[in-house]
């Protein structure tokens, strides 16, 4: 008989440190999203159940690969605990699928750098019987201090005897990433924590928990350091749009006396979008610059172009629209801050290897090839392969 191990991820709509908060994209993905993904990922999970009350974290949610229930008011509200939801998606799901959950897991969104490897470690301690409940943690290794007042205190030292680290007793900072619990302990005794606990170390260098918009940015500016490199496959995208200016140029202007513009592109380029051409993946190229080298360039690739729009985030909306895409089954490949709000929209932003670098943090993968070298075409290889080849239908 299997064991249902079920992962439920906690995901207000209400955040008063960072507004919308479990929404806000980390490496071109929603952290809700990031959580599922780790709990997808691994392998003793059976389940993954988003608990939300709102209908935006939902959809996120759903298009992650997780179900999603509706949070009730009475346990959403700032005061609500986590435990408190944990329940009550246990119920909801045994409601649903008519299967008694065994173990239950409590997954974070605020903790970005969760790998799938912690959560099935985790699981793992009460599947096997391990312990009644298990959480990642990061070893420590710092003096800690309490203010008194009659002056400081050594809270894990005697301040008269400080040890070398090596002959000091390891010491364990709880990460608020992942808990396992035994599902029926867990009702019996409402909090997360009872009988048999177990640890699960972690990498320090991974922890960090969004509370404020401090925490977000260290969280962006990480993640290529990070973040294990991903790029899309053919069947996960439906349009491909790419930036101009930067991206399929090195973003140098060249001008001759009379003031006429030139510009360098990449014949590796120009393969890469007949390829993708070919294999019916529809492409767009999409520029604030009205300039008549960008539209010279589409009619040589052969593809639509959309050029001198200010707001290239609502015309790529529209265009989604027309031509009945999903903005997130849509790879859009740009390389400076006017190609975020179209990054903020996409499933797939990708930053060339030369983009600025707040738009290289924001990006969900990053080319090897800096723009106007060749980058266009390895966007394509990674859907086509290197040789190219159109995907059999």
């Amino acid at each position: 008989m299997t064991t249902t191990v079920l992962a439920v991820v906690p995901a207000r709509g209400g955040s008063k440190g960072v507004p919308a908060k479990n929404l806000a994209a980390v490496a071109g993905l929603p952290l809700v999203s990031r959580a599922v993904r780790a709990c997808l990922g691994a392998r003793l999970v059976t389940d993954v159940l988003v608990s939300t009350d709102d209908a935006a974290i939902a959809a996120a949610a759903r298009a992650a690969g997780a179900e999603a229930v509706h949070r009730p008011a009475a346990i959403a509200g700032d005061t609500a605990t986590s435990e408190s939801a944990v329940l009550h998606a246990m119920d909801a799901f045994e409601a649903t699928h008519g299967r008694r959950v065994d173990v239950v897991l409590l997954v974070q969104c605020t903790s970005p750098f969760l790998t799938a490897e912690e959560v099935n470690g985790t699981a793992e301690k009460v599947t096997t019987g391990t312990a009644d409940t298990a959480f990642t943690a990061a070893p420590a290794h710092g003096f800690l201090w309490r203010d008194g007042t009659d002056g400081a205190h050594g809270v894990n030292h005697d301040k008269a005897h400080r040890p070398r680290r090596q002959d000091r007793e390891a010491e364990y900072l709880e990460t608020g990433a992942v808990y396992a619990m035994d599902a029926e302990g867990f009702r019996t005794h409402g909090h997360r924590f009872f009988g048999h606990t177990a640890i699960v170390v972690t990498d320090p260098a991974r922890v960090l928990e969004i509370d404020d918009p401090h925490d977000l940015a260290r969280a962006r500016a990480l993640a290529p350091l990070l973040d294990t490199p991903v790029s899309p496959r053919f069947a996960e995208i439906d349009a491909v749009v790419l930036d101009f200016d930067g991206t399929q140029t090195d973003d140098r202007v060249h001008l001759d006396s009379e003031g006429h513009e030139f510009v360098s592109a990449h014949r590796g380029d120009g393969l890469g979008v007949a390829a993708l051409r070919r294999a019916g993946m529809p492409v767009l190229i999409l520029s604030t610059e009205q300039n008549a080298v960008v539209a010279a360039r589409a009619r040589k690739l052969g593809v639509p172009v959309l050029h001198g729009i200010d707001r290239k985030d609502l015309a790529l909306k529209q265009w989604c629209e027309d031509q009945g895409v999903d903005p997130q089954r849509v790879l859009y490949a740009g390389n400076d801050v006017n190609d975020l709000p179209c990054f903020h929209l996409v499933g797939w932003p990708v930053a060339v290897a030369s983009a600025h670098d707040s738009v290289r943090a924001a990006a969900r993968a990053v080319t090897l090839t800096p723009g106007g070298s060749g980058a266009v075409r390895e966007i394509a290889a990674w859907l086509l392969g290197p040789e190219l080849d159109t995907p059999n239908s």
